[in-house]
């Protein structure tokens, strides 16, 4: 009895912190559901509501910048070429099967459950719905992947608009400008890091210096993280509780909704306890929900604050600290997954567009359900890359099925909870990867030039010591 109640004592202690976020979850959600009741909230009353939770969460997005750039430019110092190109190669064919496969099962449900049949096509307002080109998107993402001013893509990024003409009707023929709009351009300071990453490691000894500061970034940014995340419980109270005061009708949202908020929620249920730790098993054979229990504080902080990219500090610590993967590949894999790898985001939106279609009456054959997949798998990856990622990425699928972009209306009701779901599901993609890359890639860690040094010295040691032993003998 003893034995168990310390047993319980030390589980307590080693997840405090995850027990206390999840405890700032459900007094959100209680919270949300008794306020909603007491009087009709304005915007401005909701505004005090959110305005911790608001603190919170730019707190962590002023993270992102530093410590991506420094967690990838260090990852690569400390790994030779041949080695970042094959974690680089296991990392990204990870990444985009997994997204594969949510996209597959997505597709499955939808068409399985068939939610969107017979559903009322009545939909919200559309007022800040922007249309879109599929090329525009795609031309969009190319350029965020080069930006022509580092310091500009940290705080903008740049987006193709179309001029409206009452008198054309063609979207082709339309006008286009580009805007500049509020947001940091990850993917490009990604390729930027990368590209410093390399250039240091073939400079060597002229560059030592400059790969020892961002090692020392990294570790300033890290200490930095673990203060910030013991607020998170706190933060994410008052950000759940904010939405669930702001939705308008419970009951009809869930009556009319709920068949297609069920099909989405199964399939990422599915996707994040079946498929995933499933590969994870094969892959690693080690026990899949051991892993998840250690990385239940980043699942439910991407929750709370429905970004991959915000929670991605408490990710690198959760992987590192708990499961003890190996830090180069948690900095080096981690940024990468965080802009490509999308496993929720990729089923929710094949889902999203199978249900519109089913509203609209459209028949779907073989053809339109295979451009649905690559659609849904080109967007979710270039998401992170594009403004409004996702409106703009839901248009991109909704012309591929020549739907008007309008449509994106009838599902907005209740995306905001689905946003925290399928985050909580990309993270747990990326965190999975980062562990299975680092499994596969346990020989080559091993022959880093930081070990090869080491053995080097070790065999010259020993070399010194025969040696010496010889010459003893000779005497």
């Amino acid at each position: 009895m003893r034995n168990l109640k310390e047993a319980v004592t030390s589980c307590i202690k080693k997840n405090v912190l995850v027990l206390l976020t999840i405890c700032g979850v459900i007094v959100g959600v209680c919270s949300g559901l008794f306020l909603r009741d007491v009087k009709q909230w304005t915007e401005r009353d909701r505004m005090y509501i959110r305005y911790i939770g608001d603190i919170f969460l730019q707190m962590l997005k002023g993270l992102i910048i530093p410590l991506i750039v420094s967690s990838l430019i260090s990852a690569i110092t400390s790994l030779d070429l041949s080695l970042s190109g094959r974690i680089a190669a296991r990392a990204i064919g990870y990444y985009l099967t997994t997204t594969s496969l949510a996209v597959i099962l997505g597709i499955i449900l939808v068409v399985t459950i068939e939610p969107g049949v017979g559903q009322s096509t009545s939909g919200g307002d559309t007022s800040k719905v922007q249309d879109a080109l599929i090329v525009d998107s795609v031309l969009d993402l190319g350029r965020s992947l080069f930006p022509s001013n580092l310091v500009d893509a940290c705080i903008f990024q740049y987006r193709t608009r179309l001029i409206p003409n009452a008198s054309e009707s063609d979207k082709y023929r339309l006008a286009i400008e580009t805007e500049k709009m509020d947001g940091t351009n990850i993917l490009g300071l990604l390729i930027a890091s990368v590209a410093i990453g390399v250039a240091i490691l073939h400079l060597k000894q002229e560059a030592e210096a400059v790969a020892e500061f961002f090692k020392a970034l990294m570790a300033i940014m890290m200490k930095i993280t673990t203060w910030v995340v013991w607020l998170s419980p706190i933060g994410v109270m008052f950000l759940v509780a904010h939405e669930v005061i702001k939705m308008e009708d419970l009951d009809t949202l869930v009556k009319s909704m709920g068949k297609y908020f069920g099909t989405v929620v199964v399939g990422l249920a599915i996707h994040g306890f079946l498929v995933l730790p499933t590969i994870y098993f094969v892959l690693t054979r080690k026990n899949p929900y051991t892993f998840i229990g250690h990385m239940s504080e980043a699942i439910t902080t991407a929750f709370g604050t429905a970004s991959s990219s915000a929670t991605l500090p408490v990710t690198i610590r959760c992987l590192e600290n708990n499961v003890g993967v190996d830090k180069r590949i948690t900095r080096f894999a981690l940024p990468i997954g965080s802009v490509i790898n999308l496993d929720g985001t990729a089923l929710y939106e094949a889902v999203a567009a199978v249900f519109i279609a089913q509203m609209r009456g459209v028949d779907l054959n073989v053809g339109k359900l295979i451009v649905i997949s690559i659609t849904a798998t080109a967007a979710a990856i270039g998401a992170a890359g594009i403004p409004q990622a996702g409106a703009v990425t839901m248009i991109m699928i909704l012309n591929t099925l020549g739907l008007p972009a309008s449509d994106i209306s009838l599902i907005i009701g209740i995306d905001w909870l689905l946003d925290r779901c399928r985050t909580a599901v990309n993270v747990m993609g990326d965190s999975f990867g980062a562990a299975v890359v680092a499994h596969r890639s346990q020989k080559e860690l091993t022959r880093t030039p930081k070990a090869r040094r080491k053995s080097r010295s070790v065999a010259s040691s020993i070399s010194l010591q025969r040696q010496s032993q010889i010459l003893v003998d000779t005497t």
